[in-house]
C-alpha cells in the first residue's frame, strides 16, 4: 500500500524554550522566512505525503489558523498588489489534506501517535516531530546567501529514501537514524544493529533499541532522527505499552516490542550531505535560526557580512 498519511506531533509544551514558547507554540517558531512546522510539511508534501494528521492541543490552536487560508488577508493584499506576500501564503492552498487530533494529556511521544490512530485507521504512515527538519547540511563556502540549507529538490530525500526501503522490503517499520558522538548517546534512541550491516548501505536491520544509554552502554553511535515510518500494528504495541522513561508512553518502547514479536524493523541513516534540525531547545534552535539565515536566497549575504563584522569586532575588543 502506497505510503500517503504522516502524523506530526505538535501537542508538547516546549518547556526547555521558555519564555519564548509562553504563548507561541515552539513549532511556529521562525526559521529563517517560515515556521518550523511548515518547513516540516513542506518537507512531507514534497516526499509525495498529502494527507497530513497533526497531534495538538487545545493550547495551539494557531497551528490550524496557520495552515488555513485567511481569505481577507488574501484579498487584501490582492487589492494592494503585494503579489510577493499574496504568493507567500500559497502554502494554505496547497493540495493536501489537513487533519488535527487532540491530545488532552501529555503522556509522552507514543501517546501522540496513539491518539492518531481513528484518522490514521488501516493504512502506513510516517511520524514526523513537528520542531525537527530535515535538510542538507551546508559547507563554509554554501553560507553565502545563495545556496539554501535546505534544497527544495533534495529536502524530501530522507523521507523519499524511508518509503521506498519500506515498500521494497515489507518492513513493519523503518527509522532514520544519524550519527552522533559518544558523549551525547545519552540524549537520544541508540541503535543497536544486526550483523552484516555496510557502511553507505541504504539502511540496516535493527536488533533493538536503547532509549538514553551511558556512554559504556551505547551499542552504536546511531541515534534516532526525528522519522519513523509505520504499519498501523504499531497502535496495538502503542495501546499494551506501559509509562517508561520520565513516565510517559516512549514509542520507542513500542518498537522494541515490535522486534521482539520477530517483526522486522529498519533502519535508514542520513547521509553526509544531510542534517537535522532542531528546535528542542536555545542551542539547537539558535544554531539552525543562524544557518538558515545564512543561507537565505534574498538576505542570506547581508546577514552574511554583518555577521563578520560582528565576530570582527568582538575579536579585537577580546
Amino acid at each position: 500500500m502506497a505510503v500517503k498519511m504522516a502524523v506530526i506531533p505538535v501537542a508538547g509544551h516546549g518547556t526547555r524554550l521558555l519564555p519564548l514558547t509562553k504563548s507561541i507554540p515552539k513549532e511556529l517558531l521562525p526559521l529563517g522566512g517560515k515556521p518550523v512546522l511548515q518547513h516540516v510539511v513542506e518537507e512531507l508534501q514534497a516526499a509525495g505525503l498529502r494527507e497530513l494528521t497533526m497531534v495538538t492541543s487545545k493550547s495551539k490552536d494557531a497551528i490550524g489558523r496557520h495552515f488555513s487560508r485567511d481569505t481577507a488577508l488574501e484579498e487584501q493584499l490582492r487589492s494592494a498588489g503585494k503579489e510577493k506576500e499574496l504568493e507567500s501564503l500559497s502554502f494554505a492552498g496547497a493540495d493536501s489534506v489537513f487533519h488535527y487530533a487532540e491530545q488532552k494529556h501529555q503522556k509522552g511521544l507514543g501517546h501522540a501517535v496513539l491518539c492518531a490512530r481513528e484518522i490514521v485507521g488501516d493504512q502506513p504512515f510516517m511520524i514526523a516531530l513537528g520542531d525537527a527538519l530535515m535538510g542538507d547540511a551546508m559547507t563554509g563556502d554554501e553560507c553565502n546567501g545563495k545556496i539554501s540549507a535546505l534544497h527544495a529538490e533534495n529536502r524530501a530525500s530522507l523521507c523519499k529514501r524511508m518509503i521506498r526501503v519500506f515498500e521494497h522490503s515489507d518492513a513493519d517499520a523503518v527509522i532514520s537514524f544519524q550519527q552522533v558522538s559518544l558523549e551525547k548517546v545519552n540524549r537520544y534512541g541508540i541503535a543497536r544493529l544486526l550483523p552484516g550491516y555496510v557502511d553507505g548501505d541504504d539502511a540496516f536491520d535493527l536488533a533493538g533499541l536503547v532509549e538514553k544509554p551511558t556512554v559504556e552502554a551505547a551499542p552504536s553511535q546511531y541515534a534516532v532522527a526525528a522519522r519513523y515510518l509505520c504499519k498501523p500494528a504499531i497502535f496495538e504495541y502503542l495501546a499494551r505499552t506501559p509509562p517508561g522513561h520520565g513516565g510517559e508512553i516512549q514509542l520507542t518502547d513500542a518498537l522494541q516490542s515490535l522486534i521482539d514479536d520477530g517483526g522486522k524493523v529498519l533502519g535508514v541513516p542520513l547521509r553526509n550531505a544531510e542534517k537535522r534540525y532542531d528546535v528542542g531547545n536555545f542551542e539547537s534552535y539558535y544554531a539552525a535560526f543562524i544557518e538558515l539565515a545564512l543561507a537565505d536566497p534574498e538576505y542570506g549575504e547581508s546577514s552574511r557580512q554583518l555577521m563578520g563584522k560582528l565576530l570582527r569586532d568582538n575579536d579585537k575588543e577580546s
